[in-house]
């Protein structure tokens, strides 16, 4: 079996095929500290209902894009999400959701190829503006510069750490796709 990372677009059967590995996934990210919207107690059943309950029905209904970074062609290592459910004076944009990599895959240059296929998608859309948030500090947030992201501003006290009752800010970033 080949170690090279393919970026792939999943549709919501593909995805509903491969739910415990996302929830695998999810769930290591989320205990290694991931700063991704869930705190402890966070168990893989929790981890599998959000992809079945949340990102699944976004899905089949067209608002949102999922990217997955496949190690050898079949074991799920990343993910991004492009979310186009926007009010219609904002078709113009998208947001960036739940870019995660497995903590045992990290520092191999695949947050940077999810989020370049993510662009590619949302520039085809015609989502010329990209937004996210991300914590303050966090290793993604260099990432995110790098990419061409600029910092739109920081709320502070945005959402509570994974382990702890502590508030962390987040960093309101965005990038406007060229046209």
């Amino acid at each position: 079996m080949s170690d090279q990372i393919t970026i792939a677009s999943f549709d919501a059967d593909q995805l509903e095929s491969h739910l415990e590995a996302f929830g695998e996934m999810l769930h290591a990210c989320v205990h290694d500290g991931a700063s991704i919207g869930f705190i402890e107690p966070f168990d893989a059943a929790a981890a599998i209902g959000f992809w079945r309950d949340m990102v699944l029905p976004a899905m089949r209904d067209g608002r949102r894009d999922l990217f997955v970074a496949l190690m050898g062609g079949s074991k799920v290592v990343g993910t991004v999400q492009l979310d186009c459910a926007t009010m219609p004076n904002q078709v113009h944009r998208g947001e960036v959701c739940k870019l995660m990599v497995h903590p045992q895959y990290r520092r191999m240059g695949i947050a940077r190829k999810l989020m370049e296929a993510l662009e590619k998608r949302a520039f085809a859309k015609a989502r010329h503006l990209l937004t996210l948030d991300t914590r303050t500090g966090d290793s993604a947030e260099p990432l995110y510069a790098s990419l061409g992201f600029e910092t739109a501003g920081v709320i502070p006290a945005y959402a509570r750490d994974p382990f702890s009752e502590k508030l962390s800010a987040t960093t309101v970033m965005y990038k406007r796709l060229a046209v």
